[in-house]
């Protein structure tokens, strides 16, 4: 044996270190934590399949001791027809509207069965289309209209709008809405005056209009409402009207709702 190859050479520190083989136990314990899962739920629901179902609640229970009813003799007596505001609502409606004045004639433009359909009813406004839109969004009935002349000029209509009583507040919103656009330049210039009696109504009494060649215009409005119904007051004559004109119309128009 040469010298060369009894020399035994120590490892290099830099050599590479056999690597540890994990993958096999990681492998096994995450089978055996599935197999815990799976083993516990199917045991958990072994166990309460096991156990007896525990009875609901009754639905309904007697002897409530509130409310009680009242003693025999005592309850309430149903409205009859003329107090049962919803038995004249749902009525005929143009029953409602206030009568003509002594004298007066029908209005040339006046509905000749005192009703007016939605499509009539929108055309009114500067846009029909959209007029039309809000209304049918807004719950939108019917409508009952009545209009007379008196004097040589003068004529005066009345609309009940009346809505769905689901949506209470629609009558409302369109009363609002109407007395939103009256201060503005083409309307009556001012906030109006309340109506007597009723919960916002307001009337209006529009500056006098006047053209070259043309009869001066003078034009009042009221706006109110009770319930489902909204009421709209339309006065024009060549001759001043006063406010006690158009709120004296509007108070007693409320007392007939």
């Amino acid at each position: 044996m040469s010298s060369e190859e009894s020399i035994q050479y120590p490892i290099s520190p830099s050599a590479p270190k056999p690597r540890r083989r994990i993958g096999r136990t990681v492998g096994l314990i995450a089978v055996a934590a599935v197999f815990g899962v799976v083993g516990g739920t199917a045991v958990g629901y072994g166990i309460q399949a096991e156990r007896a179902p525990t009875p609901l609640p009754a639905l309904n229970q007697v002897d409530l001791p509130y409310p009680s009813p009242l003693p025999k003799g005592q309850e309430p007596k149903p409205l009859s027809a003329a107090e049962d505001r919803k038995v004249k609502t749902d009525g005929d409606l143009r029953k409602l509207l206030l009568p003509k004045p002594a004298g007066a004639k029908k209005a040339e433009f006046a509905d000749a069965d005192g009703w007016m359909s939605l499509a009539a009813y929108a055309d009114e406004y500067d846009h029909p289309d959209r007029a039309l839109s809000y209304q049918l969004g807004n719950g939108f009935r019917r409508v009952a209209t009545t209009s007379w002349k008196t004097g040589a000029y003068r004529t005066t209509e009345i609309r009940l709008v009346q809505y769905r009583s689901s949506d209470l507040l629609s009558a409302q919103d369109h009363v609002e809405d109407q007395m939103d656009y009256m201060p503005q330049e083409d309307y009556a210039r001012s906030e109006g005056e309340p109506v007597k009696g009723s919960t916002n109504g307001r009337y209006y009494v529009f500056p006098v209009r006047q053209k070259p060649g043309y009869l001066d215009h003078y034009q009042a409005r009221a706006y109110l409402y009770r319930g489902d119904i909204a009421v709209e007051i339309f006065m024009h004559d060549t001759k001043k009207i006063s406010a006690k004109d158009i709120s004296s119309v509007a108070e007693r128009q409320l007392g007939r709702l």
